[in-house]
């Protein structure tokens, strides 16, 4: 009776196998769930370039790391199988010739010890199984065999051999039924006889962890020549990009000159060409709207000096007809009159364009003077008329003193009570005060209200544009549409805030803050505007 060598492929029939924690490669979450839950910073071009190049570098990494490492470790455990197979199946063959047909327990001890003596250095267990005989070396060697291994050796001819680890220390065991020859065409047959090994594997363990380590290592250093190559691939993608907003906010600026130095032929220097020709448009098209405008300004200026004259002596000799029109006919009366109120409102048109035109060319300047601002209201209400008109709530006299022009601040005053005054309804009330912020600044705040309609809603927002007029009932009237834009610019040239809102019991409010000088306003300065 002999070991006959198998010719079928060997099988696994069942694996425990553990690999240690950290030699696994990790899951890799995507890029955009990653950046997603970054805070702000990371979020910019450069992070995410970085960021994105280290995942790719990790991933293809680990990727190729445990590819090499499932065939490295495949290779290393089927050579080592292979290698304690041929050994075993050898020592199985030179036992099996002197082994009896029906062996007895001291018959199959010795082919047990024989094998074993015969690789002493490999730390070897073997067993052997005879029916109900059970013979080992040494004794703990059937703890490692499973049951589905010897079911496998029970109905099978081939050497089988399974992988399994105990308190984390890995063993392979082989089982080797011993048959008959029965002929070179006939099946051999089973002699009852079961041979079993149980090898450690720590030699393979050892390399495994190796590799894992070289891997990690190998990881770590992809990721570095990454990272490298993402600040030198950023830098190049984003010095253009940065020309671009560095030049996007000089135009913001106002410097449309600004233009882009091109290199290369890529998406960004297409991107460059792009902004440059956007550029040059913008400032062929700006240009153009400046000359125009210019023009616009030029002869609004030119048409209004040059109205002034005629407008003077029309005035003139309309005052000299006013005084005879008592002594005319009824018809020829009226028509002087409506002469007169014409020739009044077109000078008034006049003045206002000329006002208007020195504030487009920048040459409106301001004359400041330490005055009175209580008194200041009082004197432009007295000169109008319009003392039992409106209701005042002023400081008393020399208790709130500033620097300002005062005629621009009489204009000011008289546009916007003289607007409440045609346009809205009593009671038309002013008042002055002073707001403090918790800065330290202090503002004179000049209110004027009325019990009218108030504002419509969408006139708001055009309230204080030139010759807007909020009603179409008044595309006739005596206003030109021009006192409150030269009620804005005149605020705002003092470095003032002027702003229009309506009433909850309803009516306008026009509210005046102007800078005031902590040592020009009075302590106890009365009352506060609304």
């Amino acid at each position: 009776m002999k070991a006959r060598r198998s010719v079928r492929a060997r099988r696994a029939v069942h694996r425990h196998e553990t690999v240690a924690a950290g030699q696994g490669p990790a899951p890799v979450r995507s890029l955009r769930a990653v950046l997603a839950k970054a805070p702000l910073p990371v979020r910019g071009l450069r992070a995410r370039l970085v960021a994105a190049f280290a995942l790719v570098a990790v991933g293809g990494a680990l990727s190729t790391g445990a590819l090499a490492f499932r065939e490295a470790r495949n290779g290393v455990l089927q050579q080592s199988q292979d290698s304690v197979i041929r050994q075993f199946r050898a020592a199985v063959d030179a036992v099996a010739v002197s082994t009896p047909a029906a062996p007895d327990q001291l018959e199959l001890q010795a082919s047990v010890n024989q094998v074993l003596h015969a690789n002493p250095s490999q730390g070897w267990r073997v067993l052997a199984t005879y029916g109900a005989l059970r013979a080992y070396a040494p004794s703990d060697a059937f703890d490692r065999l499973t049951p589905e291994l010897l079911r496998s050796v029970a109905t099978d001819r081939a050497a089988v051999f399974q992988r399994v680890s105990t308190a984390g220390r890995p063993w392979l065991v082989v089982g080797m039924p011993v048959t008959y020859d029965n002929g070179e065409d006939k099946e051999p047959r089973l002699s009852g006889l079961v041979m079993y090994l149980v090898v450690p594997q720590d030699t393979e363990k050892a390399y495994v962890t190796a590799m894992v380590t070289a891997i990690e290592h190998a990881t770590l250093v992809a990721l570095c020549i990454a990272v490298v190559l993402a600040l030198l691939a950023a830098s190049g993608v984003l010095r253009p990009v940065r020309a671009l907003r560095g030049a996007t906010r000089r135009m913001a600026e106002g410097h449309l000159d600004v233009r882009l130095a091109v290199h290369g032929s890529d998406e960004l220097a297409d991107l460059s060409r792009s902004f440059n020709d956007t550029a040059a448009a913008l400032e062929q098209s700006v240009e153009e709207l400046r000359r125009l405008e210019a023009q616009a300004r030029r002869f609004a200026a030119d048409v209004s000096h040059e109205l002034r004259t005629p407008l003077a002596v029309m005035s003139a000799v309309t005052d000299v007809l006013d005084d005879k029109a008592l002594r005319l006919d009824r018809e020829t009366g009226d028509a002087l009159r409506l002469i007169s109120e014409g020739t009044s409102r077109l000078s008034a048109l006049v003045e206002d364009l000329m006002e208007i035109s020195r504030f487009d060319a920048g040459a409106a300047e301001l004359h400041l003077d330490e005055i009175d601002l209580a008194e200041s209201v009082r004197r432009t209400l007295a000169s109008r008329g319009w003392q039992g008109q409106v209701q005042t709530r002023l400081p008393p006299s020399g208790a709130l003193r500033t620097r300002v022009d005062p005629r621009r601040l009489d204009v000011v005053i008289a546009n916007l009570v003289g607007n409440a005054l045609r346009h809205g309804a009593p009671p038309v009330r002013l008042a002055l005060g002073v707001r403090e912020e918790p800065t330290g600044a202090a503002w004179a705040v000049i209110e004027v209200t009325d019990g009218g309609a108030g504002i419509a809603e969408e006139a708001m927002p055009h309230i204080f544009e030139r010759f807007y007029k909020a009603s179409t009932t008044r595309t006739r009237s005596e206003s030109s549409g021009l006192g409150l834009a030269i009620t804005a610019e005149n605020v705002r040239l003092h470095g003032g805030r002027i702003g229009a809102a309506n009433l909850p019991r309803g009516g306008a409010a026009f509210t005046v803050e102007l800078p005031l000088h902590r040592d020009s306003a009075g302590v106890d300065a009365g009352a506060g505007a609304r």
